[in-house]
């Protein structure tokens, strides 16, 4: 996904964009600095150079959208 792409996504999210971060063992291998990464274009950038790094799965319908983890998350849209 470019950024462009992950900014729709992040504006179809309620929650924070850094949420949409993972911050794994590869964020940390990549020394990444969360605090660096809470802004929507920060957001786009980091996860469109690194793309494992976008939190999975995420729902969307209607505009909306949510981080599916956990799974019951899903209802929210419905």
């Amino acid at each position: 996904m470019d950024e462009a792409g992950v900014l729709r996504l992040l504006g179809m999210l309620a929650g924070p964009p850094a949420e949409l971060v993972r911050e794994d063992k590869h964020f940390k291998e990549l020394h990444l600095n969360a605090a660096d990464y809470t802004s929507p274009q920060a957001v786009a950038r980091l996860i469109a150079e690194h793309p494992r790094l976008m939190q999975r799965p995420v729902a969307v319908r209607g505009g909306q959208a949510v981080i599916a983890r956990p799974e019951t998350r899903v209802e929210e849209l419905l």
